[in-house]
């Protein structure tokens, strides 16, 4: 294979087979089609899918059911990002970025939208006083580790996952690049989760649940096929050990297993 030749100025190649693929990725961002999203019964309305950020947010409402918290049911509607569902206007209004998971909670006026994985768990959280502790320390280390699982996951799915498990041809240097990192982070919560049962201590919280959902996931064999192997997951002990503890909850378990509505419904 030929040395690639880095051009002064970058300019897309595909552009007139992948424009006409809705869901292909495009350097351009905002709306490629009109749309009209269905609105559920129930104030908190999810447009997503079940990817290791998909699953965060259902996670957390099935918990907070489990604490006896009210007013936590939702609708959840699939998007198809294979389709290209997230280049739909109303989905883009929603959330400009195209992303999932994305939150629309009508209880607020006007409906508040909410999108990024990670601000949605704190919005919840704050919103129904939960999975999330009130003391300054307590609450500050959560936030420490949500958004280090935000900073620190797109090197594992978009990095790691992508060049070992989607990329049309096998490259041993973003393999190696991106598995090093994947190890080293880890390693890293391996060591911290030596001498506690959850991310910051005794209390299980919506670090937890945002960091599960792709390293609990990741070394329960969940994510891609071979990489636990690859990966020697099971020689990170706490972090399995941490991973099934969560695995087992009854929360967790309803939440993988949620019927996603079809966006035909209304």
């Amino acid at each position: 294979m030929s040395e690639y030749i880095v051009p002064s100025v970058w300019t897309w190649e595909n552009e007139a087979t992948e424009s006409k693929n809705l869901g292909g990725n495009r350097p351009t961002a905002g709306s490629r089609f009109e749309q009209t999203l269905p609105v559920g019964e129930t104030d908190l309305q999810i447009y997503s899918l079940a990817t290791p950020n998909g699953i965060k947010i259902p996670i957390l409402l099935e918990e907070l059911k489990d604490l006896g918290v009210s007013n936590t049911a939702y609708d959840l509607f699939l998007i198809n990002i294979r389709k290209g569902d997230q280049f739909g206007s109303d989905f883009v209004k929603i959330n400009p970025n195209s992303k999932i998971p994305a939150l629309v909670d009508q209880s607020q006026q006007p409906a508040l939208n909410i999108f990024e994985s990670g601000s949605i768990l704190l919005y919840l959280a704050e919103k129904f006083g939960h999975l999330i502790p009130k003391d300054i320390h307590g609450r500050t280390e959560t936030l420490n580790w949500l958004f280090w699982q935000i900073g620190a996951g797109p090197f594992v799915g978009g990095g790691f996952g992508h060049f070992f498990n989607y990329a049309p041809e096998k490259l041993k240097y973003p393999i190696d690049r991106y598995t090093m990192e994947t190890k080293r982070q880890l390693d890293l919560l391996d060591q911290i989760l030596a001498d506690r049962d959850y991310i910051i201590g005794d209390e299980y919280t919506i670090a937890d649940i945002a960091i599960w959902s792709w390293y609990g996931r990741l070394v329960l064999g969940e994510l891609y096929d071979g990489s636990k192997e690859f990966l020697d997951a099971e020689s990170y002990k706490n972090v399995v050990e941490w991973a099934n503890r969560i695995n087992d909850r009854p929360a967790v378990k309803r939440a993988l297993a949620v019927e996603y509505k079809s966006l035909d419904e209304a």
